[in-house]
């Protein structure tokens, strides 16, 4: 199984590693799928927006809710999720390599894009997923503890990556 993981503290560090990685593959020749996030602060909002871009060119969907000022709890759009599970599997033909950019609470729960992840593995693509603390035991439980965890150094992702892939970067 060609599972990998990264995890970095820091609210959104994992996020913007897995879109540097995802741009130094890309800019490598490999043809990705899956979806990496940015994350937009708003000085009147507890909570970030969510955007995820689906790779390798879009679309970029919000996957945030606004529900005001005063919102502590989660404030994920499911409905955007699913959209976005979608649109990552309609990519998924032809990839070199899955990315997701966070293996969360919908992905826990077994919902999300696990079942993207679980088509990936089943093909023999690789597959890189962003993954916090509070979502690691449920992720390595999923994966029965054969994923392999990567430092958080680009190129050590991008050789992996480039390593697991079937077809040769340029």
């Amino acid at each position: 199984m060609k599972l990998a993981y990264v995890s970095l503290q820091g609210r959104g560090k994992t996020d913007l590693f897995l879109m540097g990685v995802a741009h130094r593959l890309q800019a490598l020749g490999l043809h990705l799928a899956g979806c990496v996030q940015s994350n937009i602060d708003r000085p009147d909002r507890a909570k970030c927006d969510m955007d995820l871009a689906v790779l390798p060119d879009g679309p970029i969907l919000r996957i945030s809710e606004d529900r005001g000022s005063l919102a502590r709890g989660c404030i994920l759009d499911s409905g955007a999720l699913e959209q976005t599970v979608f649109e990552v599997e309609r990519r998924l033909a032809g990839a070199d390599l899955l990315i997701v950019n966070k293996f969360g609470k919908r992905e826990s729960e077994g919902k999300g894009l696990v079942p993207v992840i679980a088509t990936a593995l089943g093909e023999g693509l690789p597959v890189l997923v962003g993954v916090n603390g509070l979502n690691l035991p449920t992720f390595l439980a999923f994966c029965d503890h054969q994923a392999t965890a990567l430092p958080a150094d680009p190129q050590q992702v991008v050789d992996w990556c480039r390593a697991s892939c079937t077809v040769p970067a340029a």
